[in-house]
């Protein structure tokens, strides 16, 4: 048996499983991110990227907020989110365009393309993906909409550091406010 997308089909499973492993566990170095301070802090910028691991860095984050200084900790936390990103950006450009490619053939993909005029998903993809990156939400939808359009790594670099950084500070901010 021969599987189309065998890449996406990994992704999704390690998610299905890292999500079950949440689900079913607390997370054993949860002690230890707290009392990292501000490397912890990076840690868990790199885990509020990631879907799988966003809820639980949400959480975290709000727990330290009263013992961080909530701006440094957001410039450092988005310090972590970026890497996690960069990580993620590199990986679709590189390691999944030939996926990518076949599945804008795809009949839905066609359709959802004629659907949308050109002229509006040029701006429509770029602030869509702004939006999930800044919030809690997992960043992978955003990045991966920005990695398939002509995005600079530098560009990329600049949204991501500044969307991530705002989200973890308004994160911060309402941790430290309850």
């Amino acid at each position: 048996m021969r599987i189309k997308y065998p890449k996406f089909l990994l992704l999704l499973l390690t998610f299905a499983v890292a999500y079950l492993l949440l689900s079913f566990r607390q997370l054993p170095f949860q002690d230890v991110l707290l009392s990292l301070g501000y490397l912890g802090v990076f840690i868990l910028g790199i885990f509020y990227a990631y879907g799988f691991t966003a809820v639980p860095a949400t959480a975290l984050l709000l727990l330290i907020a009263k013992n961080q200084n909530i701006l440094l900790a957001g410039l450092i936390g988005g310090l972590g989110s970026l890497f996690a990103d960069l990580t993620l950006f590199t990986l679709i450009r590189t390691s999944f365009r030939d996926e990518i490619k076949k599945l804008s053939q795809e009949r839905c993909a066609k359709r959802l393309d004629k659907m949308v005029p050109r002229p509006l998903r040029r701006y429509l993809v770029p602030v869509l993906a702004a939006l999930i990156i800044a919030s809690p939400l997992p960043d992978e939808m955003g990045v991966c909409m920005l990695a398939t359009t002509k995005v600079s790594p530098r560009l990329f670099s600049m949204l991501s550091y500044c969307l991530n950084t705002l989200g973890i500070i308004a994160v911060l901010a309402i941790g430290s406010a309850i």
